[in-house]
């Protein structure tokens, strides 16, 4: 997926607002937007970690990054949908959207959504293409890795910047 974009808008929503990030698992099997990928575009993201921003008490302007990453430092799924075409070159309207859940508070406290991580068992029953809408909305809603798996610790500015590239990006840091 190195070559696919976020999910682009739909011919019926060009203009309207810029294409989504993510999706609610609450409302991706329904809503106007992805009920049409739900039973065949299911994919998975894979990632070692994720960043989330909070901001300074003191000063709202400035954010402090977090990266938050399995303890057991393996590497995650994120259930994701994706609209793609044959071909290395992208074609309108394709892309990728990460499934997100609510936070559940505990984790960092900072965003009250999260991706939906699936453990490597999770993922390919995800991927199924036999697996019916019903199992892949069980296993979104049901199967998400859960708070305790995870552990998160601040991480350098930096890393705010997209020329910045590099491991020590992700080293904990102390303020």
């Amino acid at each position: 997926m190195s070559n696919c974009p976020y999910l682009r808008e739909p011919l019926w929503a060009k203009g309207k607002r810029p294409g989504p990030v993510n999706a609610r698992v609450e409302t991706v099997m329904t809503g106007k937007f992805f009920k049409e990928l739900w039973p065949s575009g299911r994919a998975v993201a894979p990632a070692k970690g994720w960043f989330e921003w909070v901001k300074d008490p003191d000063d709202p302007k400035k954010k402090q990054p977090y990266y938050i990453r399995l303890k057991s430092e393996k590497s995650m799924f994120f259930a994701a949908l994706a609209l793609v075409h044959r071909g290395l070159e992208p074609h309108d309207g394709e892309g990728f959207v990460i499934i997100t859940s609510a936070s559940d508070s505990g984790m960092v406290d900072i965003d009250d959504r999260r991706p939906v991580v699936l453990t490597a068992d999770d993922g390919r029953a995800w991927l199924d293409s036999e697996a019916t809408p019903q199992k892949a909305e069980a296993l979104a809603k049901e199967h998400c890795r859960i708070v305790d798996d995870f552990e998160w610790f601040l991480v350098e500015r930096a890393v705010g910047n997209a020329r910045n590239q590099g491991p020590e990006l992700i080293y904990p840091v102390e303020l």
